[in-house]
């Protein structure tokens, strides 16, 4: 039975760093792991589907937190002179024969240690302890009883309070110099520690929302008992990006791909900061964009920040090259090629260019094992304008590899882009092609677009867009009988999907209000030509997914 059933992402950790010297010999700007300029804690990920979760709660409290393997050395550990660490759940048992554990010496290093779930198992096993099936599996709430005398680790908190759990094997003997914390009706070592080695074990996942105090269990471990600085602020992380984009950057000509998305916006932001006109933005305009979507980057970026933007106009290019395609893969390999395509033929325009700038992010990293720190595992390739850099010769800077999503929208801010474009909902790589099922005509993207712009133009008057992680139209190639006066119609179906979620991998369809579904259709149908049924999606992630294709 496995410890942990919150999953098995083995595409976890990697990681990007947090220092003030460059990355020069990755080719990377950004700060580097050696010398941290704050406190941080490190993750230590064995395969949970919330690791990533528990990086993001850290960074909440303001202290820098990075997700590494779990086999990371002690050596490297010492090198990187973390405050704490956390040891993730996983899905293994401790007893199976290729359980993932961590280096042994870990435990000597004088860090405090926190184990959640299988993490807490695995210390507890490494240590001296006993772990077993549990003869009941405890998964969703449960109730935590606090016993023994208090703990640093609860300060503050209630005797009693819910918790969620996620588990089938548990400790059933603690290592000796342990004592219990707390309790659930059937798991008699919820929470312990060695509190004079300052390593502690929860069977319980407090990065969740679900576990009521689980931000304040991660505090007092960070803050008071790891002694972790809250140092870890956008406006200080911009000053230092900036001054290592110049120092490398120097004299040389910086170009950065523009997409219209968050990620982008901010990565020219940054580097306009940093070296003004020295940056030359490209953004190319495939013709399957959102209503009004060029017009916006256009006047962002050429007037607000004055940047040299170079719009490629392509869009008959890719209209052409998608003709008679209706398969979902064959669309993005297309898209994908010819964007590839334009590029390198508009960046060759820009003379003495030397880097390329894209809009990595720190879930990037994670996924595409690009860190040597990280695990082995590849979940995708890099999506950020592909093999573009090791085609054109360009030296690559990555501004925003440390950071999650919600901290480049408040890097956004800070940098003064404008909150429609910091709080755009995401938007696929291929754009609208994804979403318009079947074959892409200009037509068929006209009519997708007017429904889209409906759909996000009412959640905006209703006040319910910042209330959903992503919300859009979709046009299906399905037409069906309908009456408009006195005539038969035979027209298209647009589909309206909107999705609440925390970090994407889960979604659940959005509850949104009967009287502001029944506006987006009257106005779709009394205003969309071509379409005369809307439909809403009901189904969450899995076991569909937020997209259509």
């Amino acid at each position: 039975m496995a410890g942990d059933s919150c999953g098995n992402n083995p595409g976890r950790p990697g990681n990007s760093g947090a220092g003030d010297t460059l990355r020069a010999s990755r080719g990377q700007c950004g700060p580097s792991l050696v010398e941290p300029p704050h406190d941080r804690i490190l993750v230590l990920d064995f395969g949970s589907q919330t690791a990533q979760l528990i990086a993001r709660r850290v960074r909440e409290l303001n202290v820098f937190c990075q997700l590494v393997r779990h086999d990371l050395s002690a050596e490297r550990i010492r090198e990187l002179a973390p405050k704490g660490l956390i040891l993730s759940g996983g899905p293994a048992s401790v007893y199976s024969e290729n359980a993932p554990r961590p280096d042994p010496r870990i435990f000597e290093l004088g860090i405090p240690i926190l184990g959640i779930c299988y993490g807490m198992q695995v210390t507890c096993h490494m240590t001296g302890g006993g772990v077993r099936p549990g003869e009941t599996r405890e998964f969703g709430h449960a109730e935590l009883r606090r016993i023994g005398a208090d703990a640093p680790l609860f300060a503050g908190l209630p005797q009693r309070f819910r918790v969620w759990m996620s588990h089938g094997d548990q400790v059933d003997r603690l290592p000796e110099g342990w004592r219990p914390l707390a309790e659930t009706e059937t798991c008699p070592f919820a929470a312990a520690a060695d509190p004079g080695r300052r390593i502690y074990g929860i069977q319980f996942h407090p990065e969740v929302t679900h576990t009521q105090h689980g931000r304040e269990i991660l505090a007092n471990f960070v803050r008071t008992i790891c002694g972790a600085e809250p140092s870890w602020r956008i406006e200080s992380l911009i000053e230092r990006e900036v001054a290592a984009i110049r120092e490398r950057v120097g004299r040389a000509r910086v170009i950065c791909g523009l997409s219209g998305g968050v990620d982008s916006s901010v990565t020219a932001a940054l580097l306009y900061r940093a070296i003004g006109s020295q940056l030359s933005c490209i953004f190319v305009d495939n013709g399957l964009l959102r209503k009004n979507e060029g017009e916006e980057v256009r006047r962002a970026f050429s007037g607000h920040f004055k940047t040299d933007l170079h719009v490629v106009d392509a869009r008959q290019r890719f209209l052409d090259a998608l003709a008679g395609v209706s398969d979902p893969q064959e669309k993005r390999k297309i898209i994908g090629r010819v964007f590839i395509e334009v590029f390198r033929e508009e960046a060759r325009s820009i003379p003495d260019a030397r880097f390329l700038a894209q809009g990595t992010l720190y879930p990037d990293v994670i996924e595409s094992g690009a860190n040597p720190d990280g695990p082995a595992a590849t979940i995708k390739f890099h999506h950020n304008v592909g093999g573009l850099p090791t085609e054109l010769g360009f030296e690559l800077i990555e501004p925003l590899r440390d950071l999650f999503k919600d901290e480049v929208r408040q890097m956004g801010l800070a940098l003064g882009l404008p909150e429609d474009l910091v709080w755009r909902h995401p938007f696929p790589g291929p754009g609208l092609a994804v979403r318009c099922l079947g074959p892409v005509t200009e037509e068929r993207l006209q009519t997708l677009r007017e429904a889209d712009a409906i759909v996000v133009d009412e959640l905006k008057k209703a006040g319910w867009y910042r209330k959903v992680q992503q919300a859009f139209a979709v046009l299906l190639p399905v037409q069906s009988v309908g009456v408009m006066g006195d005539s038969r119609t035979y027209e298209d179906t647009v589909v309206i999907r909107a999705v609440e979620t925390d970090d994407f991998m889960t979604a659940d369809w959005s509850r949104l209000p009967y009287d502001l579904l029944q506006r987006m259709s009257t106005r779709i149908i009394n205003t969309v030509r071509g379409v005369n049924r809307v439909v809403y999606d009901i189904s969450s992630k899995p076991p569909s997914t937020i997209e259509w294709e």
